[in-house]
């Protein structure tokens, strides 16, 4: 390249010849013939709170962080809050609905767009603030910049070795496009509709979750605070072969008293299972190839017991084939063992897979109980249980003789297959939101690449 060409291409000067990749020109032409303007045309820009964050916080306003976007929705993970003079006291972090959030450290490049009605919140400055939009539908903004277009230009302009990072000033050169706005509103619909479907679903998780409480006496109960239980040795160590005071709490004695008052039927877990509970392993091969076999880690469970594919590692049919006890099947429920204990997700997947040493897999008797009531059993008031049975201090740990103490109720048939309905509700609409905003990004990705018109045919059949 010529050097004229080399300093008119972005205004902070580039000599690396990464920068110069065909494939990043190639995404530059197609842009600059669509009379693109750059980013902070169209909006303000700002990061997340540079400060220390100070402890014994008010819990008055959610503090986001980049974890809280997955696939670009917004799926609040961190219980994190501030107090509302913390947030009056840095404003240009201030986030509301219709503002747009991009990860600019680490993993650069996760997008979300806050619903509308969003409660004030303040997020860390691992996010990037896209917000006072202006002459632009937002939500058409946030599906262009969920493109292939996008993307290639991010990963250009981003800069880092180590730790890969994207500057605020560089993004708010980012190149949009320029669309007709009865396309762009055709586009927002879309992602309003997808947000919609998506709070549906939330609702229904909810809702399962709320009639398991109720069915198992735990509606508007408070656990007891009392710090000190009186156990005699027969009662403790001679039966339990525990002596750590937290697994004496009472909390964990009124939690399971409640219960077996509500419900005639208590079990342990293995009495639900067709099959004994099995762990997984890490084969050394994890990290050196790949292939159609899923490799599962806690990383791939999603809020509401569902399962993401594409957070998965992957191994070949070869090292598949050395492996029986970690392998698991469609319908199969996983538990965390450490980290985040009690962590819990359905694998519904139609692909192979095998389970790595941090996690159990539980294959439930049906004729007993639904899969998806005792996943949900597990995450919501099991895994308070659980918490209970761990050991380990640095790295808390729930071996399987442990796990095997856990209680489960067995409440009314009808009652689980209703619970287990909303739950089913609940994967389909989160489905259906995902399809809706991949519908929305590729009907841009169509627009650039061919034109509206076939855009819209595309929407009209995706959307039916």
């Amino acid at each position: 390249m010529n050097l004229s060409e080399v300093r008119n291409s972005i205004d902070d000067f580039r000599i690396h010849s990464e920068f110069f990749q065909k494939y990043f020109l190639k995404n530059e032409k197609i842009l600059s013939s669509f009379n693109s303007k750059p980013l902070s045309t169209y909006s303000k820009i700002s990061d997340g709170d540079h400060s220390k964050f100070p402890d014994n916080q008010k819990r008055e306003v959610r503090y986001l962080q980049a974890r809280d976007i997955n696939n670009n929705f917004l799926e609040i993970t961190s219980d994190v809050f501030i107090s509302k003079t913390y947030l009056e006291k840095n404003k240009r972090s201030l986030l509301k609905g219709e503002d747009i959030l991009i990860s600019i450290m680490g993993t650069v490049g996760d997008i979300t767009i806050l619903p509308k009605g969003f409660k004030p919140a303040m997020c860390n400055r691992a996010l990037a603030i896209i917000k006072n939009i202006n002459g632009i539908s937002p939500q058409f903004l946030f599906s262009y910049l969920t493109t292939k277009f996008a993307l290639i230009e991010i990963e250009r302009l981003k800069n880092g070795g180590v730790q890969q990072r994207l500057n605020l000033d560089v993004l708010s050169k980012l190149r949009i496009p320029s669309l007709n706005t009865s396309f762009q509103k055709q586009i927002e619909s879309i992602v309003l509709k997808a947000q919609s479907t998506r709070l549906q679903s939330k609702q229904s998780y909810t809702q399962a979750e709320n009639l398991l409480i109720e069915e198992i006496g735990l509606q508007n109960f408070t656990p007891s605070k009392e710090p000190v239980n009186i156990k005699t040795f027969k009662n403790s160590f001679g039966t339990s072969g525990r002596l750590d005071a937290e697994y004496y709490q009472q909390k964990y004695d009124s939690y399971e008293n409640r219960i077996r008052e509500s419900v005639k039927d208590v079990v342990l877990i293995n009495d639900v299972l067709k099959d004994k509970i099995k762990n997984g392993t890490t084969p050394k091969e994890v990290f050196r190839e790949s292939g159609s076999i899923n490799f599962i880690r806690v990383e791939a469970f999603q809020n509401n017991l569902d399962f993401n594919d594409n957070d998965c590692f992957s191994v070949s049919n070869e090292t598949y084939s050395k492996y029986t006890y970690n392998r698991i099947v469609k319908n199969d429920i996983l538990v965390s063992m450490t980290g985040t204990i009690g962590n819990v997700s359905i694998y519904n997947s139609k692909n192979k897979g095998l389970i790595n040493q941090n996690l159990v897999k539980l294959t439930a008797n049906t004729d007993l109980v639904f899969v998806n009531y005792l996943a949900l059993y597990i995450k919501s008031v099991g895994s308070i249980f659980l918490t209970k049975l761990q050991t380990g201090n640095v790295q808390p740990y729930v071996n399987i003789p442990n796990f095997s103490n856990l209680i489960v109720p067995i409440i009314d048939y009808k009652k689980q297959e209703q619970i287990a309905k909303l739950i089913e509700q609940s994967f389909t609409l989160k489905k259906q939101s995902e399809h809706l905003l991949e519908v929305a990004k590729r009907a841009v990705e169509i627009a650039i690449e061919e034109n509206e018109a076939i855009a819209l045919k595309y929407i009209n059949q995706e959307t039916k």
